[in-house]
Parts: C-alpha cells; sequence; structure tokens
C-alpha cells in the first residue's frame, strides 16, 4: 500500500493552467488550494479570485459543473503560504521562467510538508536543473507533472522524473492521475520539450518549412493536416492559433537555446512572419485574430504575399483527397510518394522528416515508441501516433523511402536513421514496445492502476479481446470473463436502439437471470447510444406502418421494465452520450457508472416527439414518490424544463444537478476504468442480497392543474416568440406525461398507466407531419428543425 495519499493539493500560480489543474482537481472531488501574488488594495486574493470567476466563462467548460468551484480554496504567497503545510501534492504551474521558479521554491521550501510531493508542470524546462534550488531532502519526492490545455479534457499528463525522485512517488502520483483524474500517463526522459511538445513543436516546425517550399496557404495547410490525415478539425496553423502564438514561439526557442546539437536545429527559428505577430499581439484565439480571424461570421486567414487577411477558402486537390481516402495505410503512403502532385509531395515530406526525427530522437525522449505515440495521442489529439504511422503504411518500404531521400537532400536534415530500424519491422506488438535505447520490447507499465483497465487504449498490434461469449445476435453480443457479471454490448451505428437491440436486451437479461450475479451494460466503444433508431421510426410511419410503430414503442417500454424489475442488478457503464432512450435504459439500471465525459439528455423534443421509453414515467414515479418539501409540481419543474428543452448535461456531475443521474450514482474520471468499476458494484449488489425494486401501486400526479400550470408558462413563451406552434404541442403533450393526464390533482396511479400516456402521446406526435419534417432533418443534417 502507497505511503501517500492525495488528500489536499494546492496549485502555485493562477494562470491559465494553474487555475484549470485547480478547476480539474476539483471535478474530482480534491480540495484544492490556488495561490497567486497577493493583489493591491483590501482583497489579497483578488487575482485568485478573478482567475476562479473567469472559470465559469471558460469555453470549453474547465468546470464538470459551476458548484464544484466550491472546492476551490483563494490564497497568496504573502499570507498564506503555512496552508502548504497541509498539502500532500503542490503543483507549481506559474510563467516559463526558470528563475521565477527557483525563486518560489525557495520562498515555500519552509513550508512544504515532510510527506508532500512537489511537482512543476513545466511544458520543457528541465526538471533536474529546477530541482537545484531545492533542499537535498526534497529532491526525491519532486518531479514534473506535465498537464496539457485544457487539462480536463486533454487525456495526456506528462509524468518526469529527476535523477533522485523516488520511485514510490512515482508509482503513486500516477496512480492518482490515472484513476482520480482520469489521465493517460507518459513517463517521459528529462530532455528540453519532453516527448509531446518536442514531436509535436517539430512536427508544427516540419509544416512551416514546408509550407514555404511548396507555397501553400495556412488555410490549404490546414485543410490537409486535419481529418484527412487521422489529426483533429484544428490541423496544424489553427492549432498555433488555439494554443498561443507567444506559446509557440517560447517553445521553439526553448528547442534552440536548449538543443545546439539537434541536427535540424536550423529549423528551430520563429518565422518572421511568426514573430511579426506576436510582435503585434495578434496571439491567435485569446486576442480574437493570429494566423487566422474571424471577421463578422467568416474566418479570414493570413496571406503573407498581400500581407493581409483574406477569406478562409483552402481546398483540397480532387486527386489528393482520393489518395487520402484511401482506407490502407500501405496504398496511401505508396501514393502519396509517387504523386507529382505538390499537395501530395507536401504531405509525403511532413511525414518523412517526421518520421526521421522521431526515429533519430526516440532512444533520447522515451523509454520505448509507447511513450511517444501516446504522448501524441494523447496530448495532440492524433488517431495514431508517428510510429505507429509509419509502422502501418509498412515500416521497412517506408525506411527504404526515407533513405533515399536523405541520400538525394530532400530531406530536413541529413543525419542517417539510425541503425535499429533496419533491424526491426516495427515498433509495437502483442508483446509490448520497442525499446531503442535497450533494443528490445518492453511491455507496459506494471502499476497496479492499469489492472483497473480490462481494455485499455490500443496501440497497432495490441488486441484486448472481449472473453467468453454467452449470447449473441445481429444487434446484440453478451459475454463475461468467468467472473459470474455478464457484460451485454450494442452491434448497432451509434449503439442505437431498435427491433433488434430492443430483443437482444430482454434475451440477455433472461440469460443473466439464469448465469450471471448481474449484467453490466457496456459499449466497446462511444457513445453508450445515441437513442431510438430514427430511420426505422420514419420508415415505419411513412409506409403508414402504424401498428407495427405501436407495438415497437410497447416493446421499448418493456425493455426498460424488464432493466428495472431484473432479478439481477443490471448497471448501466456510461461514456459519451446517453440520449434518448439511451438515457432511458440508464435511468432504469439499478444503479448507473458514468464516465466524467458523459452527456446525459432527454431529446426528443428536438425532433418533435416526447421520451416514451419509460423517462417520463420514470421522472413522474421519482418525483411523485419523494417531492420536495411535498411539492409535487415544484419537483417536476426542472425536469419538465430539461426535457421540453432537450438540455444535455456537459458532464456526468451535470447530469446529476439535472437529475437525469441519481444521488447514488457512479461517477468515474478515467473512460477506461468505466467497466471495472461498473462489474464492482453490480458484484458488491448482488453480494448484499440484491433485490429488484417493488412496483408503486399509488403515484401521487398533479393532474389536470399542473398541466394548467405548464401550459400557463409554455403560453407566454409562444406569444414572446420563443417557441413555435410545435414546440407548444409536443412541450404540453410531455406536461400532460408528466403530470400523469387529465385526472384530479392528487390522483394515484401506477406505472403502466404513465406508460400508456406515453405511448398515446408519442405515437400522437410521430403521426403529424412536422414531427416526420423533423426527423428527416435531423437524420438528413444532423441538428434540429425548428418548424
Amino acid at each position: 500500500m502507497s505511503d501517500y495519499r492525495f488528500k489536499k493539493v494546492a496549485v502555485l500560480g493562477a494562470g491559465v493552467m494553474g487555475a484549470q489543474i485547480a478547476a480539474h482537481l476539483a471535478n474530482a472531488g480534491v480540495p484544492v488550494i490556488l495561490f497567486d501574488l497577493p493583489a493591491d488594495g483590501a482583497d489579497k486574493n483578488a487575482v485568485v479570485g478573478k482567475a476562479l470567476a473567469n472559470l465559469g466563462k471558460l469555453s470549453p467548460a474547465p468546470l464538470a459543473t459551476k458548484s464544484v468551484v466550491q472546492n476551490i480554496e483563494p490564497a497568496n504567497y504573502d499570507e498564506h503560504l503555512d496552508k502548504l503545510a497541509a498539502c500532500d501534492l503542490i503543483i507549481e504551474a506559474i510563467a516559463e521562467r526558470i528563475d521565477w521558479k527557483k525563486s518560489l521554491y525557495a520562498k515555500i521550501l519552509p513550508f512544504v510538508g515532510p510527506q508532500a510531493i512537489l511537482a512543476s508542470n513545466t511544458s520543457g524546462l528541465s526538471i533536474n536543473a529546477l530541482s537545484e534550488v531545492l533542499d537535498e531532502s526534497l529532491h526525491h519526492r519532486f518531479c514534473g507533472v506535465h498537464f496539457f490545455n485544457p487539462p480536463r479534457y486533454m487525456h495526456l499528463v506528462e509524468l518526469i522524473p529527476c535523477a533522485n525522485t523516488d520511485s514510490a512517488v512515482l508509482t503513486a502520483l500516477e496512480a492518482f492521475l490515472v484513476s482520480t483524474l482520469g489521465k493517460g500517463v507518459v513517463t517521459a526522459k528529462d530532455t528540453p520539450n519532453f516527448i509531446a511538445n518536442r514531436i509535436g513543436v517539430f512536427s508544427i516546425l516540419s509544416t512551416l518549412h514546408h509550407t514555404t517550399q511548396f507555397n501553400m496557404g495556412f488555410d490549404e495547410v490546414d485543410a490537409l493536416t486535419g481529418p484527412l490525415i487521422g489529426r483533429p478539425k484544428s490541423a496544424t496553423y489553427r492549432t498555433c492559433d488555439v494554443v498561443g502564438l507567444d506559446t509557440m514561439g517560447l517553445t521553439i526557442k526553448t528547442m534552440a537555446d536548449t538543443l545546439p546539437a539537434d541536427p535540424w536545429h536550423p529549423h528551430f527559428q520563429v518565422p518572421a512572419f511568426l514573430q511579426a505577430l506576436i510582435d503585434a499581439k495578434a496571439l491567435g484565439q485569446k486576442t480574437g485574430a493570429g494566423i487566422f480571424k474571424k471577421v463578422g461570421k467568416e474566418i479570414h486567414v493570413l496571406d503573407l504575399a498581400a500581407k493581409d487577411y483574406r477569406p478562409s477558402a483552402g481546398q483540397v486537390d480532387p486527386e489528393v483527397l482520393t489518395i487520402l481516402k484511401d482506407l490502407n495505410p500501405k496504398t496511401k503512403f505508396k501514393a502519396l510518394r509517387a504523386s507529382t502532385h505538390p499537395q501530395a509531395q507536401f504531405l509525403w515530406s511532413c511525414f518523412r522528416d517526421l518520421f526521421h526525427y522521431c526515429a533519430y530522437h526516440l532512444a533520447d525522449i522515451a523509454a520505448t515508441a509507447r511513450e511517444l505515440d501516446f504522448a501524441i495521442r494523447w496530448g495532440y489529439g492524433w488517431n495514431l501516433g508517428p510510429l505507429e504511422l509509419w509502422q502501418a503504411a509498412d515500416w521497412k518500404q517506408v525506411a527504404i523511402w526515407i533513405n533515399e531521400d536523405i541520400a538525394a537532400g530532400k530531406s530536413m536534415s541529413q543525419a542517417p536513421l539510425p541503425a535499429w530500424v533496419a533491424a526491426i519491422d516495427g515498433v509495437h506488438g502483442a508483446d509490448g514496445s520497442y525499446s531503442a535505447s535497450q533494443s528490445y520490447v518492453l511491455p507496459r507499465s506494471p502499476n497496479p492502476v492499469y489492472a483497473r483497465q480490462r481494455f485499455p487504449d490500443p496501440l497497432l498490434g495490441e488486441r484486448f479481446v472481449p472473453g467468453e461469449t454467452a449470447y449473441e445476435d445481429d444487434s446484440v453480443r453478451l459475454w463475461h470473463d468467468g467472473d459470474g457479471i455478464g457484460v451485454l454490448s450494442f452491434k448497432s451505428k451509434m449503439n442505437t436502439v431498435g427491433d433488434g437491440v430492443l430483443a437482444g436486451v430482454q434475451k440477455a437479461i433472461d440469460i443473466a437471470e439464469q448465469q450471471f450475479q448481474g449484467l453490466v451494460v457496456w459499449q466497446t466503444k462511444e457513445p453508450f447510444s445515441a437513442g431510438a433508431d430514427l430511420s426505422g421510426v420514419l420508415a415505419s410511419l411513412q409506409e403508414g406502418r402504424i401498428e407495427d410503430f405501436r407495438t415497437m414503442i410497447g416493446q421499448f417500454q418493456a425493455t426498460s421494465m424488464r432493466i428495472k424489475y431484473a432479478q439481477i442488478p443490471v448497471v448501466a457503464a456510461v461514456r459519451g452520450m446517453a440520449l434518448g432512450g439511451g438515457c432511458e435504459f440508464q435511468m432504469h439500471a439499478a444503479r448507473t457508472v458514468f464516465a466524467l465525459e458523459s452527456y446525459i439528455g432527454l431529446v426528443e423534443a428536438g425532433v418533435g416527439l416526447l421520451p416514451a421509453g419509460g423517462g417520463l414515467k420514470e421522472i413522474a414515479v421519482r418525483v411523485g414518490l419523494n417531492p420536495p418539501n411535498g411539492d409535487v409540481h415544484a419537483g417536476l419543474k426542472p425536469y419538465f424544463e430539461a426535457v421540453a428543452m432537450g438540455k444535455v448535461s456537459g458532464s456526468a456531475l451535470e447530469a446529476k444537478e439535472l437529475k437525469l443521474a441519481r444521488e447514488g450514482d457512479v461517477v468515474v474520471f478515467n473512460a477506461y476504468e468505466l467497466l471495472h468499476v461498473a462489474k464492482a458494484q453490480a458484484r458488491a449488489m448482488a453480494e448484499s442480497a440484491y433485490r429488484p425494486p417493488v412496483a408503486p401501486k399509488a403515484i401521487p400526479v398533479t393532474g389536470s392543474i399542473g398541466i394548467a400550470t405548464f401550459k400557463m408558462m409554455l403560453t407566454n413563451m409562444h406569444a414572446g416568440g420563443f417557441i413555435s406552434d410545435h414546440d407548444l404541442e409536443v412541450s404540453t403533450r410531455i406536461a400532460t406525461v408528466l403530470c400523469g393526464g387529465d385526472v384530479d390533482r392528487g390522483t394515484l396511479v401506477d406505472e403502466q398507466w404513465l406508460l400508456d400516456l406515453e405511448r398515446e402521446h408519442f405515437v400522437a406526435l410521430a403521426m403529424m407531419p412536422k414531427t416526420q419534417e423533423r426527423i428527416a432533418y435531423m437524420l438528413k443534417n444532423g441538428k434540429p428543425l425548428r418548424n
């Protein structure tokens, strides 16, 4: 058992990164003290106070729900350093100035507790150099912990030990980062810019170089270097704007200053245009202009020839687009290299020089190729890391092409490929990943925290296969690992719910009741479920198969009720979207385990429908049997607003505030641990002699008075032009079901009464032309129509 427990954390520096690191710790329920310089005036904590206020305004939101900001205590260096004694982890996140960091360390040193770990969030300064100012007794408790921006969403954290960091410190800190904060940890060597920024910034520098070489526009480059090659929509130059051009400039300068012997050193220069933007304070997204800027509703891009901005219009040539759409990396790279089109030659050149750089420096910067590829995947959002992509494209053939280009003087450096490149067929395999420094394959980390990941993020050549199949058809698969817990996964697109899934869920529960202690509904990939199969719904309606449609809704409701009243605990393991029917399924589960980044909502109103898989029924039951302060209508009001407006939670914590998740539901921060925790919950419930809930026979409803009250609010919104005629129709029917129909206030009903109401009003809405228009529009355009 670890000697280290992280009960309270201090973050030093309330700038962009420090405040957001504190926010994510607060998301995880970790008490945080956020420090910064004292402000002038009466409120010495005003600097931190302003940073905390700003957290609620940022997009994407650093706070999983605004209420967690109460977990952050403001402090300043003049008055509160004594508070550090209560902190188990202190994360320094001030500006990238080694002299400033050392000065701060000297100041806090007398207040650091004897068991506290001190870590720097530096993005590239030497950890060993930073440790020099520390007392020798603290050297074994000091390391780098480099979060990526924005800390809540970016999976990567680089963990960088100094020469004397204790292995127990690293093990405990890695477990905390992985399990409590949900991060993917990569251990990096103490080299300039570590791994992700060393490789990622080189990739940008290479792109800059070839942009000039091939006389390309910045928008043209971004059209080429985004999703078409497995990278984020922000591509290259938009990424620079998001990161901040000043930050990019400092990172390039760090490489230039600290890597004088690097064979690519002549390219470690801030281009003149970039320096001119920095000097003009056109720093990208944070200043409103950089390489790109928004003019009205248009995006404009810097045109170097015109020395001005022009409308962005970058396009990929059809010939190159055909190459990039090839799903086979081997034929794709062969075609890129063979093509004479400048766009294809540009891409090949960028890939070639990136592969060359990664191979040359692998031994220096990373223990294995695994760390390098995960650093880029998790830190920069690429689908495949550079060495993975090289391997997928045919390792030996690509190496031949790189050598040919080096010999022809086409590459950015004449440094030879390392000898190990020719000695292997690839860097990743079932047994692990290649270590260039040790010349053999190393397995994944033995840290016990990774035993919680049944299906970790796989690298090329790795396979993590689900266990033994208990039942499978075209729509679902039920499997197990011999541990008494069944796992059910859907096989439909976006895990949508249609006839096959409905039948499959019921069949799986039948089997699970006979063979297992519990059942977990878990999907092999996101989302949990995008809801009902709208294409099937629309087809039934357009073909006039109303009775089939009505029967399908009945089956949907029956499946939800089968989940709720199963004789074994059914636990929903949710990550990503759980919309519409997906939300309703988890509402009926005995318990739900959510990944933090779960987006939950009953969104049927957006397509002119209402929830009819038992969702409105379940709301009416929960509120009716446990009304806040005895007021059923007051309890229904936030639910009604959420459903009528189609609200979707921005996190699992927010889903609890919207009441679409229960207080007893569990939230985990690492999505790769979701299945482990869900199975543990199912097992614990089973071991506690689980019994399904007793079906309530007397649910009080607000009836016609409640409907009238909601309708008054809707009429005002309609008169004000906030909702359309059809919105009014849909919302009125939602209110009718939630209130139990046209009955007297206080009438007692049962679940079937509410289910019948759901189905009646769902079918009535589905037959309306405006609803069918909404469904068709959503299927075609992927967004709601407000008709």
